[in-house]
């Protein structure tokens, strides 16, 4: 019984094996469809729905929506943002919380999406770029709000 069991096993793994083959020799000797593309020269244009880091959306006149108010960080299941905040006193004298530093790892991002999702004032979305290879784990650490930005003028 051992024995025949033994056979019947041999025999299927040889019968997937050599229908794989098949298949393999049929792509082989067909030149006609390409399987494979040369990726840095070829490149396929993304999914829309496609996640690949966060970004802090800038207008033309270097000015975002972000207010500082630390709700993408809260949401963060990993503390992938860091939001340093400052107070800046309006013309009537009033304090008021506004972003100092959005500060971005990368490389611990899990591209879940709850950080946008979370943010009031859609600040932030997720870009499509995908190619992030460094070879210091430093450079995946990203300031997101660009030199001398300002809060856009009515964003509460």
């Amino acid at each position: 019984m051992f024995l025949k069991k033994y056979i019947s096993e041999i025999w299927r793994a040889v019968k997937s094996l050599l229908k794989g083959m098949k298949l393999t020799g049929y792509y082989f000797t067909h030149h006609k469809e390409i399987i494979t593309q040369n990726y840095p020269e070829v490149k396929q244009p993304l999914p829309e729905r496609f996640r690949g880091e966060v970004v802090l959306i800038h207008d033309e006149n270097n000015e975002h929506a972000c207010t500082g108010c630390t709700a993408c960080e809260l949401a963060c299941p990993n503390g992938t943002i860091k939001i340093i905040t400052k107070f800046d006193v309006s013309a009537e004298g009033k304090k008021k919380k506004a972003l100092d530093t959005f500060v971005y790892h990368l490389e611990l991002c899990t591209m879940c999406n709850l950080c946008i999702e979370a943010c009031p004032t859609s600040a932030i979305k997720m870009a499509q770029n995908f190619e992030h290879s460094v070879f210091n784990r430093n450079d995946l650490t990203k300031k997101l709000n660009k030199p001398g930005s300002k809060i856009r003028e009515g964003v509460e």
